[in-house]
């Protein structure tokens, strides 16, 4: 089967006519659920098109809870016109699959449903689907309408990344489950079969079909389906004098256009050897065609005519046929080779199998039925028992459900008073600092330690709650010993990543990991308890600011001026804090009009990781230095950043990790929990600057997606132990939990308690927090500066 608009530039902003909501509110229930359908489609005459559109019609009948939207696939030969409200993807055109990705985001979608045959979709071997499936957030269930046993190497790899970005695959045969276990390695949990559908008809309508048709005294045998040579027809025609000559009452109707790929190829040449053929063996008179594509109403009144439905396919691999199923579920004995779905739907009776290409096999097994009209009867019988496990309205219950299998479950409501434990950090902690990278729970030494870790897990035990004092003492110098080693005096820069032996694997880190070192620096001179560290990090401070004038990195440069503006909250006449704020903010805001247009208002031409830094560092700049106009460049940057960080559901959706970086690219996954503790921070910093209850609301919204407020509705977090996984994937969590994932998510929450324990008209939502959340002044009378300085809204 074959069939198959440009992408923004700037895919980030929002098309003119769409609006994102900014801090919108969750739609849908969990019984109402917006599904993306994306196959062929009618008027397209093939197989996939049929199906795609009994799916919609069927949902629509019997679960109309389920809305949904067609994105048909169109190889534009011959040129079709569909109806207004399907969006249509062709084939061939990349930017279409790219644009229907984004429509698909823009809708609020809940399910994307995927009808895969290679055939329909552009590119080698059907590889453009990748470029919608990689670009969709919502959750992707594949009908697989094929699996092949020997897929070619492109075949192969296509079908791995589906199974990559799918929670769900469907299958319509237990040997296609087996396949999706044994060749492509699929997990066998995430596996429904679903057998085809088929039409619930009354039993026992053969007589009156043949009549309408002008078939009756006539015994009827039909194949059904684009013709081509894998259908195996010539092998019927060939065993049709054997029959005849038993039965000369017999017809042969061969029903269906040649597929339209072997017409563009050779024309009807398949067809005119079959013809000649029939003429040449004197069985021509009892076999007559239908070169067309019949609609589903005429091909069930030539199926109801039938006493025999044949299928002598050669590709014994085929793991669905339509037509098969409709046969079996209106009462039709079935003669067919084995071919997987055959072999499994006839079983026990239900029809006669017999070895392809074999018209003596064929002629045996016809004459066999209708010399036994009991047996023929009875077996007829059989099929329409079994049939009835496949009828449309058991087949779209099963797909419901399959959806709503598929769905992210409703995000459920976390306190947002109640404070993690400490547990996980200590666990990733040792004397020399705290380990990168972990496997599952447990930490991974062969990654050692870096610099970026540690200046977080200082700035986490500034701020922690629950912790004496002699704890937050000791884990504070460890962390704090670590950014000390980490200065290389000789390259006057910081050091980054360290092997478990203590040896570093560098003279001079990235300049990101530098910044956050400066930025660690200034936040334990505003908000440790202890006198001695505090006087420690501004000489530590003091001491490298000037060799980081030369930082050119975005966010090295904002990790910078965010702890230069610590500084200064705490000592405001401060003269390196102050160059630093402002040469980083003048460097911030040049950017930002050096890169902004009507639809993109943003720092740099791509997008990377830790987005909302760059505003943050502009709006606490501004605070800082009284400069409103970059308080207004922060504040802007900022809601545009939201905007495309908020799905069309309302939940937060962070810039995905495979978009770093990447001009024009927008990819939902993998998300990452830095993305949420940055969008919580820099909402709390734009609260106090402009009092806008509405970064309450964001910063709220990136918290919840820590407990399940995400695409795919996992929770990430553990209050029990302070845990926090890696991210979100296409299939849902990692479950690797990092040094990076659990300080994002702590300090997230700290971020967040401060903001609703510290602000005047968020003094009802702080009757949620009641004791568990400490007031931070009483932790140290620099917090208490803090506050004052940063004003109070």
């Amino acid at each position: 089967m074959n069939g198959d608009t440009d992408h923004p530039v700037f895919p980030f902003a929002a098309p003119a006519n769409v609006v994102v909501p900014l801090f919108a509110q969750f739609a849908g229930t969990a019984e109402t659920l917006r599904v993306a359908l994306i196959g062929s489609y009618a008027p397209r005459s093939c197989g996939i098109a049929t199906f795609t559109a009994d799916i919609r019609e069927k949902l629509a009948q019997y679960c109309p809870e389920l809305h949904v939207d067609i994105y048909a696939l169109d190889d534009e030969i011959p040129a079709l016109t569909y109806d207004d409200n399907i969006h249509v993807i062709r084939a061939g055109q990349v930017p279409d699959y790219r644009r229907a990705a984004q429509l698909i985001n823009d809708r609020g979608t809940d399910v994307v449903w995927i009808q895969h045959e290679f055939g329909i979709f552009g590119g080698a071997d059907g590889a453009y689907v990748t470029e919608l499936v990689d670009r969709v957030a919502a959750p992707v269930v594949t009908t697989f309408h094929t699996v092949l046993s020997s897929p070619s190497q492109g075949q192969r790899a296509i079908v791995e990344h589906l199974l990559t970005r799918c929670t769900r695959v469907m299958v319509m045969s237990q040997h296609g489950r087996d396949l999706m276990e044994t060749v492509y390695h699929a997990r066998p949990e995430t596996i429904d079969v679903i057998e085809h559908g088929a039409p619930d008809r009354p039993f026992g309508t053969s007589d009156a079909a043949k009549a309408r048709l002008g078939l009756s005294g006539h015994r009827v045998m039909t194949t059904f389906g684009l013709l081509g040579p894998d259908k195996g027809i010539e092998h019927v025609i060939a065993a049709m004098p054997a029959i005849l000559e038993q039965h000369p009452d017999v017809v042969y109707r061969v029903l269906g256009a040649t597929h339209p790929v072997l017409v563009a190829r050779e024309g009807e040449r398949y067809r005119d050897q079959l013809l000649a053929q029939a003429q040449a063996l004197g069985v021509a008179d009892h076999i007559a065609w239908a070169n067309r594509f019949l609609g589903i109403d005429e091909l069930l009144e030539q199926l109801e005519a039938s006493d025999i439905y044949i299928t002598p396919y050669l590709n014994l691999a085929q793991s669905t046929s339509g037509t098969l199923s409709y046969a079996v579920a209106l009462g039709k004995a079935v003669v067919s080779t084995p071919y997987v779905h055959a072999s499994e739907l006839l079983a026990d009776g239900v029809g006669t199998l017999i070895e392809p290409r074999s018209p003596a096999a064929i002629a045996t097994a016809v004459i066999d039925l209708l010399s036994q009209p009991d047996e023929l009867l009875a077996m007829q019988k059989r099929a329409y028992e079994r049939g009835r496990r496949t009828v449309w309205q058991h087949f779209a219950h099963a797909g419901a459900q399959l959806v709503r299998r598929t769905h992210a479950p409703a995000t459920q409501a976390v306190s947002r008073t109640a404070r993690p434990a400490l547990t996980a950090l200590f666990a990733m902690s040792d004397a020399t600092g705290m380990l990168q990278h972990s496997i599952g729970v447990v930490p991974d030494r062969r990654h050692g330690y870096c610099l970026d870790d540690n200046a977080r897990a200082l700035m986490l035990v500034n701020v922690a709650g629950g912790l004496s004092q002699s704890d937050r003492l000791r884990w504070s110098t460890i962390y704090a010993s670590f950014v000390q080693y980490a200065w290389n005096p000789d390259e006057r820069r910081f050091r980054n990543f360290m092997r478990f032996d203590r040896t570093w694997c560098e003279d001079v880190g990235s300049e990101d990991s530098n910044g956050r070192a400066l930025w660690a620096l200034g936040h334990t001179v505003e908000h440790s308890p202890f006198a001695e560290l505090r006087e420690w990090a501004l000489h530590l401070f003091e001491a490298v600011a000037t060799a980081m004038d030369t930082l050119a990195s975005p966010r090295a440069v904002a990790f910078a001026a965010l702890g230069a503006s610590a500084v200064l909250r705490t000592i405001p006449a401060h003269r390196a804090a102050h160059a630093m704020v402002a040469d980083g903010c003048t460097t911030l805001a040049r950017l930002v009009e050096g890169q902004r247009r009507p639809d993109w208002a943003w720092f740099e031409a791509v997008l990377g990781y830790d987005n909302p830094r760059l505003c943050q560092a502009l709006i606490d700049g501004g605070m800082a230095l009284s400069q409103p106009a970059w308080i207004r460049a922060g504040v802007e940057t900022l809601e545009w950043i939201s905007a495309c960080q908020t799905s069309a559901q309302g939940h937060f959706r962070p810039i995905g990790s495979e978009s770093f970086g990447r001009p024009g690219e927008w990819k939902p996954f993998d998300q990452q929990p830095l993305e949420a503790q940055a969008a919580i921070e820099a909402a709390h910093s734009a609260w106090i600057a402009t009092c806008d209850t509405r970064w309450i609301k964001l910063a709220e919204q990136a918290y919840q997606w820590f407990f399940g407020g995400n695409d795919r509705g996992v929770v990430l977090a553990d209050l029990a132990t302070g845990r926090c996984r890696d991210g979100v994937t296409p299939r849902g969590r990692n479950h690797n939990s990092g040094a990076e994932s659990i300080l994002a998510f702590q300090l997230g929450y700290y971020s967040l308690a401060a903001l609703l324990g510290s602000t005047q008209p968020a003094r009802k939502l702080r009757t949620d927090l009641g004791d568990t959340v400490e007031n931070h002044s009483s932790q140290s009378d620099a917090h208490s500066r803090t506050e004052v300085a940063r004003g109070s809204c």
